[in-house]
C-alpha cells in the first residue's frame, strides 16, 4: 500500500490514567487475571509526533524520558509496526515522544504511547481505519491501550481491554505522588497471587457505589469508595507507600489509593486549591520524589496537528484541558 506523502508530520496527544477501582480476579489458565476496573483519563499527557521515514525509529524527550527504551521493545514502535503490517504499508516512520506520564508508575504511560502511535500513523499513512479497528489493534498491544484511545471514564472488563463508557458528571482534581523507582507490573501481580491465595474472585464486578458516585458527580462519595486490589501487593514490594498514603489522608484527601500496579499514589481533592494543599503536604513530608496535579476526565488520544508540504497545517480537536 502507498499513501500521499504530502502529509509530512502528525502530532497526537494521549492521556495517562488512574484506576478509580481495580478488582482483580484469580489467575486464569490463559495466564491472565480477569479484571473489573473503572478507568479515568487524566491531564498528564504523552505528545507524539510521526514523520515519514524509510525505517522505524523513536526518540524521546520530556520530564519522564529517562529509562524509556527506544528499541523494538518500545510499545509505540510496536504499535507502528503492527499497523504497518495490518494495512500493508512498506515505509517506516520516525516517532518523537515528549513524555509527560511517569514511567512504570501505574498510570499507563506506555499504553498511551502505543495509542498515540496507532492514531498518528493512521493519520500519516492515511489508512482511515475506524476507531473500532484501531481499538482491536490496541488490544493486541496491551490491556490498557484501548482505554488510552477512548479516554474519559470507562469500565474495563476481561483483561481490562473490553470497554464500556461510563456516565459521569463533574470534574475531579487529583494529586499524584511519584516515586523515581517504578514497580514492575508482573512482580506486583505475582505478589498479589501469593497474598490472595484462593480468596480472589473468579469474575470480579465493577463497584456499584463507585458508579453511583460518578453519576452524581460527588467527589466525596467517590473518594470513600476508591479501590485497588493490587494495593497490598504494591505496598509489600514498596512499604514506603504506606506513609505516602497516610500523609495524603492527613492532608485531607477525600480518598487516596495506589494507582494501578503502582508505585504512584493518587489522592482525590475537593477542588483545585485543595489539590495544591495536598501537594504541598506530600512535598513537605518528603514521601514522594515528585508531586503533580491533574484533572479528569479528559479525552482519549487526539490528533492535534497535521502538517502538509508547503507549511499548511490542519489542527485537530482540542478540549480546554488539552490547551493547558
Amino acid at each position: 500500500m502507498t499513501y500521499d506523502a504530502s502529509t509530512r508530520q502528525v502530532r497526537v496527544r494521549a492521556p495517562g490514567k488512574v484506576n478509580l477501582s481495580l478488582a482483580v480476579g484469580a489467575l486464569a489458565p490463559d495466564g491472565y487475571h480477569p479484571l473489573a476496573t473503572v478507568f479515568q483519563a487524566v491531564s498528564l499527557y504523552e505528545d507524539l509526533t510521526a514523520r515519514p521515514s524509510d525505517t522505524f525509529e523513536l526518540t524521546v524527550a520530556g520530564p519522564f524520558a529517562e529509562g524509556v527504551p527506544t528499541d523494538e521493545t518500545n510499545l509505540a514502535l510496536r504499535a507502528a509496526r503492527l499497523l504497518a503490517g495490518h494495512v500493508g504499508i512498506e515505509e517506516g516512520v520516525r516517532l518523537h515522544l515528549n513524555k509527560g506520564v511517569p514511567v512504570a508508575g501505574g498510570m499507563a504511560g506506555g499504553s498511551a504511547d502505543a495509542a498515540a502511535a496507532l492514531l498518528a500513523c493512521d493519520a500519516l499513512w492515511q489508512t482511515a481505519l475506524s476507531r473500532e479497528a484501531l481499538a482491536e489493534l490496541a488490544a493486541q498491544l496491551g490491556s490498557d491501550v484501548p482505554f488510552a484511545l477512548l479516554g474519559h471514564t470507562a469500565i474495563g472488563t476481561g483483561r481490562g481491554h473490553l470497554l464500556t463508557p461510563a456516565m459521569t458528571r463533574g470534574e475531579y482534581h487529583w494529586v499524584f505522588a511519584l516515586r523515581a523507582k517504578g514497580l514492575a507490573t508482573p512482580a506486583v501481580y505475582r505478589t498479589f497471587d501469593r497474598l490472595s491465595g484462593s480468596t480472589a474472585e473468579a469474575e470480579p464486578q465493577a463497584d456499584l457505589e463507585l458508579m453511583q458516585a460518578l453519576r452524581a458527580g460527588d467527589p466525596a462519595a467517590l473518594g470513600a469508595v476508591l479501590r485497588n486490589d493490587l494495593e497490598p501487593a504494591a505496598i509489600e514490594l514498596a512499604p514506603e507507600l504506606t506513609e505516602t498514603l497516610a500523609v495524603a489522608h492527613d492532608a485531607g484527601a477525600l480518598g487516596a489509593i495506589v494507582s494501578g500496579s503502582g508505585p504512584t499514589v493518587a489522592a482525590l481533592a475537593r477542588g483545585a486549591k485543595h489539590a495544591l494543599v495536598i501537594a504541598a503536604g506530600l512535598t513537605a513530608a518528603g514521601v514522594a520524589d515528585e508531586v503533580l496535579c491533574a484533572v479528569g476526565p479528559v479525552a482519549g488520544a487526539r490528533v492535534l496537528q497535521t502538517v502538509r508540504l508547503g507549511g499548511d497545517f490542519e489542527p485537530g480537536p482540542l478540549s480546554p484541558v488539552d490547551r493547558a
